[in-house]
């Protein structure tokens, strides 16, 4: 659907549309993450159900102009329901010749390239790679390229800003966000009031980068480079107040949130570590709230003294990734075994090893799982979404203050940065934390247990008559005395095993999105959540037999997950690792479980597994 409307640049169609991806693409230095964000955070104010995905180099300083340097953020906006940002841009926003030939081959054909040619001198094209110019060499003839000479327009513009040659080039990315702002009919208001708080402190690059933004939309407006603007209508989203959020702003809320619901304060140990730091970053700012956080000097020093909090009677937390859990594994097995309430958040990233640091992967299930000595489990809960690491957050909480045990809790570094619209939760809908400190000293014992729960007391020191042994060593049952006893000690392991075993009369049972039975059933995990759901409609209306399962719970698994596992024909899990999840299955229900893998450094798209779908349903045949 399009109308038409004059513009003094003559007649410009105006095209409404229902969804448009884009992807910014640029040098490190080049300010492609706030260029996205701020596309981002407008599309949310304007009502568009939006989906993004930030990619970082992972070089801190890769010299600039070359491959591995690249900075990207990519951003799905819509009128209708989204999950995923995308498989292929429909427009690419690249600053130098770098970003274009990292990013080509995801464009769509036919697709929009938007490009700073200013960038393309013969020394910048060696720097990528190119032999030869592929502005002007035919190579682009798929696409529709709008090349403009973005650096010379901005210094134009900011002439009169007395700013360096330099630091009028580096406000060039606002410039191309205004021409993209004008292209989509975004306003800006809510990017000039960002730019007045983000350099408050100096007013030269408040004034130079409102120029330049404002210097873009009039570009475009006054250009006939652009024939079309487009319109993204908004979308019909449940009722309500929403924000834009990311994966890590929303684990840091729902962990304040609990530990408010709880009555506690909040202590977060942690050490900065991608893709993480975050999280650190944002709790520091809500000391106001009961909440301390302590950067320490190492992750077995940030789950130490988490550990420390949780003995005083604290909400505890720590923060890392896959490298730092490998180092608080031996702290996370005396949580087991002291049989406190810790919350270790697990934000996953490429590996082994540094791996992939600023790169998403969910390769740290079997750690998860597994990664302890002797006999130690833990319960694990994933997240699903960005706004979704609230509740996951807030549930890995209440189920460690009620089971008095360490909960790990996986969220990705695709949910960490990713951001959508999340509608702000009524509080008193939540379920309640239930927080049991012992203050009676009659008949106590350090490990008697709840008959529902297995849990034992919360006895925290300084009440009278509760002192109590505390440590790594095998604890009598009952009394808490060090014990040798051979079977005392087989006792005591089956005792935290059942414990934790019982935490599945609070799974919720396994449901299915589509079919009851079928076909194909897709069972996933985290973050692999949004491009499964699209997948699965795509094949529904394709006239297929599919389903999609999410398993939120991990350990312990819902109480009927073997018996709906059963009722179909062929199982596939997509995961961002070498086939986990699929191997645990495999194991535990016996089912012929089929691995889709990908460790990529990227999130799956939708086409990957309907590709896969589309085999494995022929196999049926």
């Amino acid at each position: 659907m399009s109308t038409t409307e004059k513009t003094p640049a003559g007649t410009r169609r105006v095209e409404t549309i229902d969804d448009v991806i884009i992807r910014f693409a640029g040098d490190s230095g080049d300010g492609m993450q706030i260029t996205g964000g701020q596309f981002t955070a407008t599309s949310a104010i304007v009502g568009n159900d939006i989906a993004s995905f930030p990619d970082f180099p992972a070089e801190i300083r890769a010299p600039a102009g070359t491959l591995p340097g690249v900075s990207g953020f990519q951003l799905h906006f819509a009128s209708s329901d989204i999950y995923t940002p995308g498989d292929a841009p429909d427009v690419l926003v690249a600053m130098n010749p770098a970003a274009l030939k990292v990013n080509l081959g995801d464009l769509k054909r036919s697709g929009t390239i938007i490009v700073n040619k200013d960038a393309f001198a013969q020394k910048d094209l060696d720097k990528a790679g190119y032999k030869s110019n592929p502005l002007e060499d035919g190579s682009l003839a798929a696409y529709r390229v709008i090349a403009l000479d973005l650096t010379r327009l901005t210094k134009t513009a900011l002439e009169s800003t007395g700013l360096s040659s330099r630091e009028m080039e580096r406000c060039k990315n606002f410039f191309s966000l205004g021409i993209m702002y004008w292209l989509y009919g975004r306003p800006l208001e809510p990017t000039l009031r960002f730019i007045k708080e983000q350099f408050k402190k100096n007013e030269k690059y408040v004034e130079a980068n409102t120029l330049a933004l404002k210097a873009g939309y009039t570009f475009g407006e006054a250009t006939e480079v652009f024939q079309i603007t487009y319109e993204v209508p908004p979308a019909s989203l449940p009722p309500g107040e929403y924000r834009n959020i990311n994966g890590n702003t929303a684990l840091t809320l729902g962990a304040i949130t609990a530990a408010r619901n709880a009555g506690l304060e909040l202590f977060l140990g942690s050490y900065p570590i991608t893709p993480a730091s975050d999280i650190l970053h944002e709790m520091s700012r809500y000391v106001n709230y009961g909440v301390c956080t302590v950067q320490a000097e190492d992750e077995i020093a940030a789950v130490t003294s988490s550990l420390g909090a949780a003995f005083a009677g604290c909400l505890a937390m720590t923060t890392t990734s896959g490298p730092g859990v490998a180092l608080k594994t031996e702290a996370i097995g005396l949580a087991t075994m002291v049989e406190l309430p810790l919350v270790i958040a697990n934000i996953q990233r490429g590996g082994p090893s540094t791996g992939l640091p600023t790169k998403t992967e969910q390769a740290d299930l079997f750690q998860a799982l597994f990664g302890r000595n002797s006999e130690a489990p833990v319960p694990v809960i994933a997240a699903q979404t960005s706004g979704d690491c609230f509740y996951a957050m807030y549930e890995a909480a209440r189920i460690a203050l009620k089971y008095m045990t360490p909960v790990i809790l996986l969220s990705d570094g695709y949910l960490a940065n990713g951001s959508e619209p999340w509608l702000i939760p009524d509080l008193s809908k939540l379920a309640p934390m239930v927080v049991r400190k012992r203050t009676d000293a009659a008949g106590f014992h350090p490990y008697l247990r709840d008959p529902g729960t297995n849990a034992r007391p919360w006895a925290v020191p300084g009440t009278p008559g509760l002192e109590h042994r505390i440590g790594g060593l095998e604890k009598e049952d009952g009394t808490g005395n060090v014990s040798y006893e051979p079977l005392n000690h087989e006792k005591m392991v089956r005792l935290r095993a059942q414990k934790v075993a019982s935490v599945v009369q609070d799974v919720p049972d396994a449901e299915v999105f589509g079919r009851e039975s079928g076909d194909l059933l897709f069972v996933g995990w985290g973050s692999t959540h949004g491009a499964i759901t699209v997948a699965t409609r795509h094949l529904i209306a394709e006239g297929h037999s599919v389903g999609h399962l999410h398993l939120r719970w991990l350990n312990p698994m819902p109480k009927n997950l073997g018996a709906v596992l059963k009722k179909w024909k062929r199982v596939v899990v997509p995961e961002m690792n070498l086939g986990q999840l699929s191997f645990v299955l495999r194991g535990k229900f016996l089912v012929d479980a089929l691995s889709l893998s990908k460790v990529q450094g990227r999130p799956f798209t939708e086409s990957e597994i309907v590709e896969k779908a589309h085999e494995v349903l022929g196999g049926l045949r």
